[in-house]
């Protein structure tokens, strides 16, 4: 969806848009990331600290009610406040019977032009996280998490039977349609590749709309356990789709293509080093 300046705005659309994916038969709802309110890491700016709120806190138990009504798992991706000068991009899981399962913090933080993210959030401090759902076992990570294998891996082997990637990312007004273009092919390829060498689902749900000099370039999609995508949404205009999983097309796709019995986990102790000077 796109977002507005006003948070309560954006939560009513929210609340809305979860009523309306469950209406159709959805079991598991992925909102994007800091789904209630405007993209603020656009810049630094001190005022944008007042939108953090607790996990769990208000919100989620907002959430919490919702989800136990309509009997669906929701993950609810929100600007965390620990405690005073302590922040987190921290995603909610809630399970289809209203219970809060526990969160998610995110551990890749970028600091980029127009994603200042480093002056809002500490790295996560959960660790990878695994949450059993009613209908599936999930992983949650959050936008620029996206882009390293390693996170997706152990999440994997962690149990996630669906990988979820919560995000806001976008097309910037100073750049050209080819790199605009380049970028996104390159997200869109890198979470593919997460399903196929892992043999999970991937589902990656972005923000779409303008905001200042950024367009959120929407393309949210879900991938089978080969690369194959299922759904995909239009970059332009707000969607909402229900999309049917087959679970069972992991243990298919890891028996026919078994990277995960063809690991040579006695080499990979190199990868735990910052840099490996030859």
């Amino acid at each position: 969806m796109a977002c507005s300046a006003s948070v309560e705005e954006n939560r009513r659309k929210a609340a809305a848009g979860i009523h309306a994916a469950a209406t159709r038969g959805a079991n598991i709802i992925c909102l994007q990331e800091l789904y209630a309110t405007r993209y603020f890491c656009d810049k630094e700016s001190y005022d944008s600290f007042a939108l953090a709120e607790h996990i769990p806190g208000v919100v989620t138990e907002e959430l919490q009610v919702l989800a136990g009504k309509l009997n669906v798992v929701l993950i609810a991706s929100l600007f965390e406040k620990l405690d005073s000068g302590i922040y987190f991009n921290t995603a909610a899981v809630i399970d289809a019977n209203g219970s809060y399962l526990g969160k998610y913090r995110k551990n890749h933080i970028p600091d980029d032009p127009g994603f200042y993210e480093k002056f809002y959030f500490s790295p996560g401090d959960t660790g990878y996280q695994v949450f059993t759902t009613r209908f599936a076992r999930i992983g949650v990570l959050i936008c620029w998490d996206q882009w390293y294998p390693e996170a997706a891996r152990i999440t994997s082997l962690m149990g996630a039977e669906i990988l979820f990637y919560p995000t806001a990312i976008g097309w910037s007004d100073s750049q050209s349609m080819e790199v605009n273009s380049e970028q996104y092919q390159a997200w869109l390829t890198v979470q593919r590749s997460h399903a196929i060498t892992n043999g999970v689902h991937v589902v990656a749900v972005n923000r779409t709309g303008r905001e200042e000099d950024m367009q959120f370039w929407g393309g949210s999609f879900v991938s089978n356990p080969f690369g194959t995508i299922l759904y995909q949404a239009p970059h332009d205009k707000e969607d909402i789709s229900v999309v049917p999983i087959d679970l069972s097309e992991s243990d298919f796709y890891r028996t026919h293509w078994p990277f995960m019995r063809d690991r040579r986990i006695d080499t990979y102790q190199p990868i735990v080093n910052r840099y490996i000077k030859s």
